[in-house]
């Protein structure tokens, strides 16, 4: 489908093809997705320096999150429970995180972020933005809130969290 813009002087601007927006759109994701991939090995080595990508991602979730059963992070993650099981016994080894028992179901162990991963997190979310807030730097605060909040309005239609 093509769509002609009409300009603020009333006449037309640029002819838009949705097929080539949404062609253009799935490149710039593309390049996002690789981007937050190495962004994350980067950030898994500033917690610590053997801290596996998708154990980070899993530590993350825990210190956004709260305390929570193994089982619940292998649905959210969408992983079977062997996988998950490796992944909190190597942050058990690197002490990022703590069990314990589950008030609720005494068979059951709750997984939390150790307060050295949070103070990590922390540490590390802090140089994050920096980093973002001097790259983006000559972008204006509007602008910047209209891109947060589109990508915002992006992630809801297609139901990420």
């Amino acid at each position: 489908m093509t769509t002609v813009a009409s300009s603020p002087a009333g006449g037309q601007s640029a002819v838009t093809d949705r097929g080539e927006s949404v062609r253009r759109l799935e490149q710039e994701v593309g390049v996002v997705i690789r981007r937050v991939r190495r962004v994350i090995g980067e950030r898994a080595r500033a917690v610590h320096p053997d801290l596996q990508p998708s154990s980070y991602l899993m530590l993350s979730y825990l210190v956004d999150r709260g305390q929570l059963r193994a089982s619940e992070m292998a649905e959210v993650f969408g992983i079977d429970k062997g996988a998950i099981s490796r992944q909190v016994q190597h942050l058990m080894d690197l002490q990022l995180i703590d069990r314990s028992p589950d008030p609720k179901d005494g068979r059951a162990t709750l997984l939390s972020a150790s307060e050295d991963a949070v103070r990590r997190l922390d540490e590390v979310a802090a140089m994050r933005r920096q980093y973002l807030d001097e790259r983006l730097g000559d972008w204006s605060d509007e602008e910047l809130a209209d891109f947060a909040d589109t990508l915002a309005r992006y992630n809801r239609t297609l139901g990420l969290e």
